[in-house]
């Protein structure tokens, strides 16, 4: 029995690592995908405000 539960236990720990692994992976995505579009704003209005000079 005990080694069931150790069982158990050791396979409750490595899902919660990889849960805590997938959000910070999908929260970090997120991040990245606002700065690429901040970027791409950004180069649009330098672009905009180059031309007219």
């Amino acid at each position: 029995m005990n080694g069931i539960f150790a069982l158990i236990i050791i396979v409750a720990i490595i899902l919660a690592l990889v849960g805590g692994f997938v959000e910070a992976v999908n929260f970090l995505l997120w991040v990245g995908l606002v700065l690429l579009v901040v970027a791409i704003i950004a180069w649009l209005l330098r672009s905009i405000a180059g031309s007219r000079r």
